[in-house]
């Protein structure tokens, strides 16, 4: 019973992502997304309220309608389960580079979440940017984690204040994991949050190397706040369908571009 609940969860969120994406493109109405989805008016009705609630859809007599700020995330938990098994090798690959006795900054978002879970207990000293990194790098003995303080962020539990760039900036870290809602190469590395954005740029100064991890797609997408670029990274880990321009301009510019192995099918 419990197999079946967690597997239908599964289905439900990636039902729920190919909603936002529909509706993102225009007002869509419940027959419509019934249709798409393959499941019952009720069920979709029942997913409407739940990302209405969430801020990634409006609810609209019969439908739903893109959500009224543009530029905000898709709800965490959807945003983890995609590409999970592609992350999982990013991770795998960032995770390397660590070290017992490092000094480490972890980005929030779900790609860093993927690298603080491969470096549970190996020994560092660790400052997680969300409370899901930290509960990750904590998990098992080993580590001393380190959150920086202030307001945490609804939904993907970050600290994006002005209290947690003041306390990254108090620290000097042997690396940082990053991650950015977007990194095309022209705009530089941007995210969709004004304070996610000064938390980033403190991070940039404070560490000796910055590991950007990143999936290919993130390489073509700009975002609104920028907070570095190509030139603050040390390493970028990606796949090797990422732009080729990118790996040109990055490889130019001394950055180190590493590959994970990209998932069978």
């Amino acid at each position: 019973m419990h197999a079946m609940n967690h597997n239908d969860q599964m289905l439900r969120s990636e039902r729920q992502r190919v909603i936002i994406r529909a509706v993102d493109s225009g007002r869509r109405t419940i027959d419509e997304l019934a249709t798409l989805t393959g499941v019952s008016p009720i069920s979709i009705r029942r997913d409407l309220t739940e990302l209405s609630e969430q801020g990634a859809i409006r609810r609209v007599r019969g439908g739903a309608a893109p959500a009224a700020s543009r530029g905000a995330e898709y709800p965490f938990e959807l945003r983890r389960g995609e590409d999970s098994d592609t992350k999982r090798a990013l991770a795998q690959v960032a995770a390397s580079l660590i070290k017992p006795g490092d000094a480490v900054v972890i980005d929030n978002g779900t790609t860093a979440l993927a690298v603080a879970r491969q470096i549970t207990g190996i020994g560092i000293t660790a400052m997680a940017l969300s409370l899901h990194a930290a509960a990750a790098m904590a998990a098992q003995h080993g580590n001393q984690v380190i959150v920086p303080g202030g307001t945490v962020d609804h939904d993907d539990l970050a600290f994006t204040s002005a209290g947690a760039a003041e306390a990254v900036g108090a620290m000097h870290f042997d690396f940082a994991i990053i991650g950015a809602c977007a990194a095309d190469p022209d705009t530089g590395l941007t995210v969709a949050g004004w304070g996610d954005a000064q938390v980033k740029r403190a991070v940039l100064k404070a560490s000796r190397r910055v590991i950007l991890v990143a999936t290919a797609d993130k390489f073509t997408r700009t975002a609104a706040h920028r907070f570095g670029t190509i030139h603050d990274l040390d390493t970028i880990v990606t796949t090797e369908d990422a732009p080729t321009a990118m790996i040109y301009d990055a490889r130019r510019a001394g950055v180190n571009v590493l590959f994970a192995e990209m998932p069978r099918a």
